[in-house]
């Protein structure tokens, strides 16, 4: 219980901090004190009736101590804070928690940030994801991850970036790194089984798309919509699809829709298109997969890289068979720590009758596995391999 209050408010108990002090390094030393204090009271005095309030009330007396310590950094504070008050304050909620999160989602996707950075930043301030989630979520070592959030905190500080919504004439310059960064806590979330996280993209990707509704935000939306619906990460063939949700696939595929009107397509109206096709097939093989591999198609020539390419040779392998699907299996280094790669490549392998070599590649995908739920899935793969062989002997 108290682990779960601490994860759905620690992204709004510092962002709160930010928009009242300006300083990101400030927010989070009190965050954790915070947290520290709630883990000594809580379990003796109850998880209080808002425990959002009870943290921010707990990080400011926190914050309020150490600005009495060093003045001259309360001077610069008060000047940034007489900056910050120029902005609307953000609504507080039922709770007493007011939610800034979006403010701090612009600041982080700043785009003096590197892009790496804003994303890293985003995902372990705003998700609250520890250094080694973020680093898997990203496929680099977790010492790679850390320098990256330190960096991009200190260009914060250094640029003064400004903790704000960006106006109007600002908004579609910085939008795909705010889209970038919601839909990377969402496949964190969704690879982990992890619905807190996933949940927490979809909420964040209606405020996005209530603030500015442009088709690119309708289609994010549509995509996380139409993905949350299925049956978790199981894989599509083993899914019942009459368990499916109905309405999160008929607003998905809605948003999707109206992301490929009036103009070009961006990547997620197309990813929402091809997330569209899975949903509304009775099957797997009644699967348009011919229009969906036209879509991987379009999807790489607006958005190339590796993971694009493997999901590409993984419909490619549905409509033209497991060679066609082997032979265009990405061998791109930087899928090197990835394990939907070796585990794409075993099923396509199993498929083929070439036993030995599966084993081999899922026993790798094993390895790189990140999370619980991923090697289970792997471990079962292995299981059901060893009992066909058995049978077949």
């Amino acid at each position: 219980m108290i682990e779960q209050v601490f994860r759905e408010e620690r992204g709004r108990l510092l962002a709160a901090l930010v928009h009242r002090y300006g300083d990101l390094d400030l927010a989070e030393e009190v965050c954790s004190e915070a947290v520290e204090a709630a883990l000594r009271t809580w379990p003796r005095d109850g998880v209080p009736a808002k425990p959002g309030a009870w943290l921010l009330t707990t990080a400011r007396r926190k914050a309020l101590d150490r600005l009495r310590r060093d003045k001259a950094y309360a001077q610069r504070l008060a000047l940034i804070a007489a900056e910050g008050e120029r902005h609307e304050p953000a609504p507080e909620l039922a709770d007493g928690l007011p939610d800034e999160r979006l403010r701090l989602f612009f600041t982080c996707a700043h785009p003096a940030l590197a892009p790496e950075d804003r994303t890293a930043l985003t995902l372990r301030c705003l998700a609250g994801m520890e250094t080694p989630e973020v680093a898997r979520a990203f496929l680099v070592p977790t010492a790679t991850m850390a320098q990256r959030i330190v960096r991009a905190k200190k260009k914060i500080r250094q640029a003064r970036i400004p903790f704000r919504v960006p106006g109007p004439d600002e908004l579609p310059a910085r939008l795909p790194g705010v889209l970038q960064v919601v839909y990377l806590v969402f496949t964190a979330g969704y690879a982990d089984d992890r619905v807190d996280l996933a949940e927490e993209a979809v909420r964040l990707g209606r405020i996005l798309h209530r603030l500015l509704p442009a088709r690119e935000v309708a289609g994010l939306l549509g995509l996380m919509l139409l993905t949350r619906a299925r049956n978790g990460t199981v894989p599509l063939e083993e899914q019942d699809r009459t368990r499916w949700d109905a309405s999160a696939i008929a607003e998905g595929t809605t948003l999707a829709e109206t992301s490929l009107t009036g103009g070009p397509p961006g990547p997620y109206g197309v990813q929402a298109a091809i997330a569209a096709l899975h949903a509304e097939a009775p099957s797997v093989a009644e699967t348009d997969w011919a229009q969906i591999v036209a879509l991987y198609d379009v999807l790489y020539r607006l958005s190339p890289g590796p993971v694009v390419a493997l999901n590409r040779a993984a419909a490619l392998a549905l409509r033209d068979g497991p060679e066609a699907g082997l032979a265009a299996l990405p061998a791109d280094a930087e899928l090197r720590t990835y394990p939907l790669l070796p585990a794409t490549r075993a099923d396509l392998l199993e498929r083929l009758g070439r036993t030995a070599e599966a084993i081999a590649s899922y026993e790798e995908a094993l390895r790189l596995a990140g999370s619980d739920a991923e090697r289970d899935r792997l471990r079962n793969r292995l299981d059901r391999i060893g009992q066909n062989t058995k049978l077949g002997e």
